[in-house]
């Protein structure tokens, strides 16, 4: 397999559909789709144009009607000549499609290899290669934005605004390193010193926004915990809107964690419901509780229910006082039965029929997750980046320290070429094979 090699694989997802497509890419993409096509002459058709014709085999059969796209190097998402067929849906129809085209000189794609082949060609860079496949996986608003975002170079550009910054401070160290022999110091070390500050104000900035960028990526994992018969079932079923959880007067119900997404504040939330805290003798319930509190564990936010009938009891405060590993919103249930205005109080009941009713715990949902709102376009949704950054930042702070130390300044540089380093590797002007390897193998094979 080589860079050369003409490519080709399916672009969309697999079932029964009206349309599907099948792309090629590669110095014999036109020549190869034209071995297929019966209509114009794909080969020296002009770039940006559609045709419909007939799609068959090289040996003649015909497969289906379709319209073909065709892109001439270097206008294309690849850089490279690119042909789109678009035929009718369906595993069988589209199989046959692909099988023509690698029968006709393409070989099948690797995965991420169309994205790949845009990078190596200068069509986005490696954070922009690495949108496109959040982009396809965005499951909320937030996670859409900030890939967009990252697609469009908006995020490529504030990192180059950070690595422009160093640029400054290098230069100047490099330029006295350049008139060492003639004892020549820096103009003004206090503004180099400023600099550097503010480099690593901007890094720390950039770098505390990974907490929310994550859960935007990811979701937030909110489990629902309490005693029994608190009503954690009835409040999931009235947070997703839909019937999810079996719910009963008949404490116990819930033997095993159940679990249903909901987008809210444009954040993707996994409410996961549980089994009631409690002591008991039987093996299966015990097992439930056991995972209530394994699921506790594992959580970012905790909605601890009690019964506002019975008020929260000392040992259930105890409980939510040990959890140290997840934020957590204590709410008072069934206010429906009782006169009660203080805290973070609902009726999961009445929820069930009126979508505004749990509004303020919805609001305090997503404050918990979301307490600083992150610069959208600098938000960090990646861990790779997040860890060229914080090396960058330890790289930064060894050079200020070197600074205020009065260290020699080939000393210092040797830090900031190891921050520029790292800015480097998170856009593509650093890298190495390897890591485009493993970053590449995550896409589809049609990406």
């Amino acid at each position: 397999m080589t860079a050369s090699d003409t490519i080709a694989a399916v672009a969309t997802a697999r079932g029964k559909a009206a349309l599907a497509i099948v792309r090629a890419s590669g110095p014999e993409a036109t020549a190869v789709a034209a071995r297929c096509f019966r209509g114009a002459n794909l080969a020296t058709v002009p770039s940006h144009t559609l045709h419909v014709g007939l799609w068959h085999m090289p040996a003649g059969k015909v497969i289906d009607q379709v319209v073909c796209a065709v892109y001439r190097a270097p206008r294309s998402f690849t850089g490279e000549d690119m042909v789109e067929v678009s035929c009718h849906g369906g595993d069988y129809v589209v199989s046959l499609v692909l099988k023509s085209l690698l029968a006709a000189g393409a070989r099948l794609a690797t995965p991420g290899e169309f994205t790949r082949r845009a990078f190596v060609h200068g069509k986005l860079d490696l954070a922009q290669a690495e949108a496109i496949a959040d982009l396809t996986q965005a499951a909320s608003a937030r996670a859409h934005r900030a890939s967009l975002n990252s697609l469009r170079g908006r995020y490529s550009k504030a990192m180059g605004e950070l690595r422009d910054a160093l640029l400054e401070v290098c230069a100047l160290a490099e330029l006295e390193i350049d008139f060492s022999d003639e004892d020549v110091e820096f103009a003004d070390r206090a503004r180099l010193y400023q600099l550097l500050q503010k480099t690593q104000a901007l890094l720390s900035e950039v770098l505390a926004s990974y907490t929310l960028g994550e859960l935007v990526r990811e979701g937030v994992r909110v489990v629902i915990a309490g005693r029994p018969n608190a009503g954690k079932s009835t409040l999931l079923n009235a947070l997703v809107g839909e019937s999810r959880a079996i719910v009963s007067d008949t404490p116990g119900t819930t033997r095993d964690t159940v679990a249903a997404d909901k987008e809210i504040g444009g954040l993707l939330f996994r409410f996961i419901d549980t089994a009631g805290l409690h002591d008991t003798a039987d093996v299966i319930e015990a097992e439930g509780v056991r995972r209530s509190r394994e699921a506790v564990e594992r959580a970012d936010l905790v909605l601890y229910v009690y019964d506002l009938t019975a008020g929260l009891a000392a040992n259930e405060r105890s409980f939510v006082d040990a959890i140290t590993d997840a934020k957590v919103l204590i709410v008072g249930n069934k206010a429906d039965l009782v006169n009660a205005r203080e805290g973070l109080v609902v009726s999961a009941r009445e929820a069930l029929g009126n979508v505004w009713a749990l509004e303020d715990l919805r609001a305090a949902v997503v404050a918990a997750v979301v307490e600083n709102e992150a610069d959208p376009v600098r938000l960090v949704t990646n861990e790779r980046h997040r860890q060229h950054l914080r090396a960058a930042a330890d790289a930064t702070s060894r050079a200020l320290a070197a600074l205020e130390d009065k260290v020699p300044v080939d000393l210092l540089t040797l830090d900031l070429r190891q921050a520029l380093h790292e800015l480097g590797c998170i856009t593509g002007a650093v890298t190495n094979e390897d890591v485009l390897e493993q970053i590449f193998s995550r896409f589809c094979i049609g990406k």
